[in-house]
């Protein structure tokens, strides 16, 4: 269950605080993005204030001032003193904005995917259309497990992640029906290339690393998918990407509020 250190929530029009409503459902779009040390660092921060401001564009929720709003309801939820480790959550909507802050998990080193038939509504998006998700979410231990989501048998993303598939040492990703988040943006432009390719659940014994990357879980290699016997074969790929990582992390600049 997650562990929150703050929920809140502001009505668009004047910021004046509301009773928090987390938005699920709604018609609207959030980002996640990693706080951690102190004073506060947030990982590629410009980059999710951008693909949130985009998202709302095209659902036409955007309005003049609403970045200004955001990054000031940002600040005045963080503190100069506080060590952190956590996922901030902002969500818009036409009328709210909501601001969350819960403590990210610790996930353990044997990382198994659980694959359920299951798309999003509108998944290139980052929108607020996740009450199925979170409901199965809730019924598995998100230290040790996620889900991967299929439909016509192809493996499009996880609940919470981008996925890459690695054979022969060569990186491949899902062609769409998902959503493109910051981190595999990020690693689009640092790796050679990232192919991209319909994945068959049918075929995934032909790969021998699985890896898992999103603002809230970093790069997780998945170690065994059980109701298909399938195995993690390597890690070659997983501590490269590792390695390029950690090193943006170190090198994050401090949140300035």
């Amino acid at each position: 269950m997650a562990i929150y250190l703050l929920k809140k929530s502001y009505q668009r029009k004047d910021l004046k605080k509301v009773h928090f409503n987390d938005l699920w459902d709604s018609h609207g779009i959030f980002t996640t993005m990693w706080v951690f040390g102190k004073p506060a660092k947030i990982l590629f921060f410009k980059e999710h204030i951008k693909n949130l401001m985009k998202s709302l564009k095209i659902y036409k929720l955007n309005k003049p001032n609403l970045e200004k709003n955001i990054h000031k309801l940002i600040n005045i939820n963080m503190k100069k003193n506080k060590k952190y480790n956590h996922l901030l959550r902002v969500a818009v909507t036409k009328n709210l904005i909501s601001i969350s802050l819960r403590i990210k998990p610790k996930l353990k080193s044997k990382f198994n995917l659980k694959l359920i038939d299951h798309k999003r509504i509108r998944p290139e998006f980052k929108n607020l259309k996740y009450k199925k998700i979170l409901r199965r979410l809730s019924k598995i231990e998100i230290s040790s497990y996620d889900l991967g989501l299929c439909v016509n048998k192809k493996i499009l993303e996880s609940a919470t992640s981008n996925i890459l598939f690695i054979r022969k040492e060569k990186i491949y990703s899902p062609i769409n029906n998902f959503y493109k988040g910051t981190t595999l943006k990020f690693f689009e432009k640092k790796v050679t290339k990232i192919i991209k390719k319909n994945i068959f659940i049918k075929t995934l014994s032909d790969y021998n690393e699985i890896i898992l990357i999103g603002s809230g879980k970093g790069v997780v290699s998945v170690s065994h998918i059980k109701e298909l016997k399938w195995r993690r074969k390597s890690s070659k790929i997983y501590r490269l990407l590792s390695k390029i990582y950690h090193k943006t992390v170190t090198n994050c600049p401090r949140y300035y509020s």
